[in-house]
């Protein structure tokens, strides 16, 4: 077969497959506020329950700037999940350090157990309906605050999710933004999940599902990520910032990537499937005035505990060490201001400073 017939062959196959992705993309719309989540896993290890290495790589796209600080949470505080009459109410039990945008709700996070949950956008999500309406109020803005703070697992985050005693409600933001999210789950063992709503309905997808992104909803996105796996991913990716192409190239190549159990060269595999995966900073396009540069990227380390924070327009990246942050009742509050500390480059623990907890958007 000459170079030719093989390039003919496989720019048919494209534009019979094209026509498949183009049409699903277009359930996404027009806007194209951009993450992406992809966890990156090592090898098996001979030693009795020693975990391989598992790294949790997000990053954050949005089209204006969304300050975001670290918060460093003890065990033992009583929280709510809102000001409404029969909110949800509890006692953590668990310590975590938090991405809290705009100092107000949480993004995403670790606990002290290896547990981490990442918020993303998905423009159709609907959180109510009539049966939801009467259950405790539980705000977008600590909703992933109180999965961590009371969860050790994945399987016991579901289980609360399928319960759905809650209802869920928040403030909007960046000019009357509705936080329409879906998350993924990850815990210490490598369980994952999907939760989204679907017209007010939980929804969770256990299995081996080490990436997510926006639009479409997860089934949806797994049909396309079917279709480019049958193209084959050595062959051919898609290469545009559209949710579902990120979403193929990172399920590829967190698949393909050599696997190993040394942090650092793990860190390393998953930042450049993460870069690959993220919108060049500034980057526009005419037509979509909403697509949405990287601003920042986070790497959960739940074997080692430490959670890294990427700001594009700094220097280096950091990170807070869980082991040596204390989680014990009555500590203080911490918080990194991560717009005033843009020189740091390694561990970060040393720049937390005690601060009253954040007031949250309810």
């Amino acid at each position: 077969m000459t170079y030719l017939s093989i390039y003919i062959a496989m720019k048919s196959r494209f534009i019979i497959g094209a026509a498949f992705v183009v049409a699903s993309i277009a359930l996404c719309g027009q806007r194209a506020e951009a993450c992406t989540r992809a966890v990156y896993t090592g090898p098996a290890t001979e030693i009795p329950g020693q975990q391989p290495l598992r790294i949790v790589g997000r990053s954050l796209d949005w089209k204006t700037p969304i300050p975001t600080n670290l918060y460093v949470y003890p065990r033992g505080m009583a929280k709510k999940g809102n000001t409404l009459p029969g909110s949800v109410e509890w006692i953590s039990k668990y310590g975590a350090v938090y991405a809290v945008s705009y100092d107000g709700g949480v993004t995403e996070g670790m606990n002290e157990k290896g547990l981490v949950i990442n918020g993303l956008f998905c423009k159709g999500t609907v959180y109510v309906n009539s049966s939801t309406q009467g259950r405790p109020p539980m705000s977008m803005a600590v909703f992933v605050a109180w999965l961590l703070d009371m969860n050790a697992t994945t399987p016991e985050v579901v289980k609360v999710l399928r319960e759905q005693n809650f209802t869920i409600s928040g403030a909007t933001f960046d000019g009357g933004t509705v936080s329409q999210l879906h998350w993924g789950i990850t815990d210490a063992e490598g369980r994952t999940a999907i939760l989204e709503f679907d017209n007010g309905n939980v929804v969770v997808y256990e299995g081996d599902y080490p990436v997510l992104t926006n639009d479409p909803a997860f089934p949806k996105m797994q049909a396309i990520n079917e279709y480019w796996e049958k193209v084959g991913g050595s062959d051919m990716l898609p290469g545009t910032v559209k949710s579902p192409d990120r979403f193929v190239r990172a399920d590829f190549f967190v698949r393909h990537t050599e696997k190993t159990n040394d942090a650092r060269t793990g860190l390393a595999i998953i930042r450049s499937i993460l870069e690959n995966a993220s919108v060049p900073y500034l980057y526009t396009v005419e037509t979509e005035p909403n697509v949405s540069s990287t601003q920042w990227r986070t790497y959960a380390d739940i074997r080692d505990l430490h959670y890294y924070f990427d700001m594009v327009t700094n220097d280096g990246m950091y990170y807070i060490d869980l082991n040596k942050c204390d989680f014990n009742p009555g500590a203080s509050v911490m918080k990194l201001d991560t717009a005033k500390e843009t020189a740091i480059v390694g561990e970060a623990n040393a720049y937390l400073k005690p601060v009253a907890p954040f007031t949250p958007m309810y």
